[in-house]
């Protein structure tokens, strides 16, 4: 109960609990990071006097024992030292790579960038004067190295985690909302049936009573319209079953339906292929389609415009497009107008193009896009789906 009254809260100290947490490690690496590079300045620093303490020994015979060892202890850090010829000696680099002037050179400059270069020199004795003998240029440990990039690879695994556990939540999400739309989606076609039973009895009564013709052929129309929607409904709880059907056929059925019952300020037009095109359909599911999506274009012209319906096959796939001179859409409205709850109305529920989107995609392995469209020109919203 307190989690529920309390959950955008509870969600924003999640939220920001981990922020600090991740921040935290951060800084403790960062930080980590600079004493191990200081460490290394040191014990660079001991080298580069132990190495001119070497040759300083070296030309007065006088090799201290102490200073050789540590000399030849570090085995870890790249070096490469220049003397004051302009000879290259390297220490901790790989043999046939040093051969390569050009390598050299651009390490020399690498290794700069990462350090500052140490001036290698000592004190003659007989003159008190202070000679130089080269430059140490050294690199950061396969150690330090790695540690630099730890940052990113914990990061990268919280990343990870984070999106596992957001694609969990949403996909349980998706679970809940489908269940709750199927559940809605069976209880309307319930609900329907009562009314819709009661509608077919008063037709009967009034065939008896002899009640003009064509009222009565209008009426059964629209009872059949109902009966329509109610199958309609039922399906989309459940998944459908498809069968061989012309799409030709079915689009026009839809289209012709549609036509009677617009505003006679759409001027509608269809082209379509004068041979039957078999895919596997529900047809109560697909002429939802086409309504949905004819719906939407006179909506966008505001009821007054020019409306097309084309048909056309390529290899094993045949296209529908629904196009209409209304409003357009922006680039990026192409894929957010099939988001359950998108509208562009003052009122509805944003449900049309989702739906159609679920039935064209999930129920029969297609795909709905909006293929073009153009502020203030209109828009061409196509279906695809395979051929038989």
């Amino acid at each position: 109960m307190f989690f529920t009254r309390h959950r955008q809260l509870i969600r924003w100290i999640i939220i920001i609990a981990s922020f600090a947490i991740i921040s935290l490690i951060l800084w403790n690496t960062y930080i980590f990071f600079q004493k191990f590079k200081e460490e290394q300045r040191i014990k660079m620093d001991i080298w580069s006097m132990a190495q001119a303490e070497f040759q300083k020994g070296f030309l007065t015979d006088d090799v201290n024992p102490i200073v050789d060892k540590i000399i030849l202890s570090d085995s870890l850090i790249p070096k490469i030292l220049v003397n004051s010829e302009r000879q290259i000696s390297t220490m901790n680099i790989d043999e046939q790579k040093v051969k390569d002037t050009t390598y050299v050179n651009q390490l020399i400059q690498q290794f700069e960038k990462e350090n500052t270069p140490i001036t290698l020199s000592y004190v003659d004795p007989e003159t008190n004067e202070t000679i130089e003998i080269g430059k140490l240029y050294y690199g950061d440990s396969m150690v330090l190295n790695k540690l630099k990039y730890y940052p990113l690879a914990l990061l990268l695994i919280i990343f990870l985690f984070g999106a596992v556990v957001y694609f969990f939540y949403r996909s349980s999400k998706i679970a809940t909302q489908n269940k709750l739309w199927s559940g809605m989606a069976k209880e309307t076609a319930h609900q329907i049936g009562t009314p819709l039973s009661s509608l077919i009895g008063w037709a009967e009564i009034l065939k008896i009573e002899q009640v003009n013709p064509e009222y009565i052929k209008e009426i059964e129309k629209d009872i059949d319209r109902l009966q329509t929607i109610t199958e309609r409904f039922s399906k989309i709880g459940s998944l459908p079953t498809l069968k061989k059907a012309d799409i030709v056929a079915e689009t026009i059925t839809s289209y012709e339906y549609l036509k009677t019952r617009s505003s006679k300020l759409i001027n509608f037009s269809i082209n379509v292929p004068n041979q039957p095109i078999y895919v596997n359909l529900n047809s109560q599911l697909y002429s939802w389609t086409i309504e949905n999506l004819v719906k939407n274009a006179i909506d966008a012209m505001k009821g007054k415009g020019n409306l097309k319906v084309e048909i056309s096959q390529l290899e094993n796939r045949v296209k529908i497009n629904v196009i209409d001179s209304g409003k357009g859409l922006s680039k990026n409205e192409f894929n957010t107008i099939f988001e359950p709850g998108y509208t562009s109305k003052k009122r509805g529920w944003g449900l049309g193009l989702s739906l159609a989107k679920r039935i064209v995609e999930d129920f029969h392995d297609g795909k709905i896009r909006v293929v073009y469209s153009e502020i203030g020109k209109g828009t061409t919203m196509q279906i695809s789906l395979k051929t038989l």
